[in-house]
């Protein structure tokens, strides 16, 4: 099978390429390589958990990935609500849930983001708004939607974050949803994480439209494409499309050009691309970006940067010790969780 060629950030010089914005703080650009960092850490550890049959089930990775999540969370505000589909460790690590509740629930422990009952593919947070990852190619897309009419029902002036990867914009509950969604004028921000392969077919060889921005266009939906690697680009799109659907003015979709440098699962052999590609994307890795800011600009110094090393590393550990020792879900956790039993007096009179 023919490898494609997915298209590459333009090229600049490396001044240019790695230059700051002086929009955003020394305090921005730490947080941003510091969560950045965390998560790339967290998923290598579970790759090799993984490997190591800790525990099973499917997992996707969110390394290479990373600046969309922490460009989206330090854009946002507290209200927000944000869901994603199954590629979902790092959402919840960038909004500020404890990494070691997200390995508990790989370990299947009770102590997990979801009792242990969920997985890989089903972090929740519901305290950080994370309103989940999603098993189901897509349907994450009209949940969203629903989410974001809740927030307009009830007044707030929150913004639903739905992220989507680009194999899932082929699903048709997707038009349905923008129709919708522009018609009522919801605050909902769709974000498709477009590394380009989906789940190992490329986007040229799935749409004759690959500009996947251009989806919005058939709604009237404002529509972009944003560089995924750069979290200040990302921080700026989200910070924009947010303001809109705050105004009342409805929802934008973003397609986020990205790179995923594992496969799609762990069991992705990945021969649908070269090496080199994967190299030359490599190049432009976001924690590097942001850590040769910092220091280009001498924010922080070699001690205090090895010093955040240092407190990834503790926490990954730590993570996987507090996995490692935490119960199993007892029996009886079977039945609980799973239905709500409400009365409703109307139906009392059929």
């Amino acid at each position: 099978m023919a490898v494609k060629t997915v298209a590459k950030p333009s090229k600049t010089t490396k001044k240019s390429a790695f230059a700051g914005n002086s929009k955003f703080s020394k305090e921005t650009y730490i947080k941003w390589y510091k969560d950045m960092l965390l998560i790339r850490k967290f998923e290598e550890k579970t790759g090799q958990l993984y490997i190591q049959q800790k525990f099973g089930g499917f997992c996707h990775l969110y390394i290479g990935q990373e600046a969309i999540v922490a460009g989206t969370a330090s854009a946002c505000q507290a209200g927000d609500k944000h869901m994603t589909a199954y590629r979902d460790h790092g959402h919840p690590i960038a909004l500020g849930t404890n990494p070691r509740v997200l390995m508990a629930e790989l370990y299947g422990r009770s102590t997990g983001c979801s009792k242990g009952k969920g997985g890989s593919m089903h972090f929740f947070d519901k305290e950080r708004n994370f309103m989940g990852g999603h098993g189901i190619v897509g349907a994450q897309i009209a949940m969203g939607a629903g989410v974001a009419f809740a927030e307009q029902y009830n007044g707030t002036d929150n913004v639903a974050f739905v992220s989507m990867g680009d194999g899932a914009v082929r699903q048709g509950a997707l038009h349905e949803t923008f129709n919708m969604a522009m018609i009522w004028k919801l605050p909902v921000v769709f974000i498709i994480e477009n590394n380009n392969y989906a789940m190992g077919t490329s986007v040229e060889r799935t749409t004759n439209v690959t500009d996947l921005s251009k989806i919005g266009l058939s709604y009237e939906m404002p529509s972009r494409i944003v560089n995924g690697m750069r979290p200040e680009d990302v921080h700026e799109a989200i910070e924009e499309a947010a303001a809109r659907g705050r105004r009342g003015d409805g929802p934008t979709l973003l397609d986020i050009r990205t790179y995923r440098y594992k496969g799609h699962s762990m069991s992705d052999p990945q021969k649908y691309r070269s090496k080199d590609e994967v190299a030359e994307w490599m190049e432009q890795d976001p924690i590097e970006h942001c850590l040769t800011v910092i220091r280009d600009n001498k924010w922080m110094n070699d001690k205090e940067i090895e010093a955040i090393e240092d407190w990834v590393k503790k926490e990954v550990a730590e993570s996987v010790e507090f996995a490692e020792n935490s119960p199993f879900p007892e029996a009886h956790e079977l039945y609980e969780d799973v239905y709500t039993q409400t009365d409703y007096p109307y139906i009392k009179e059929y």
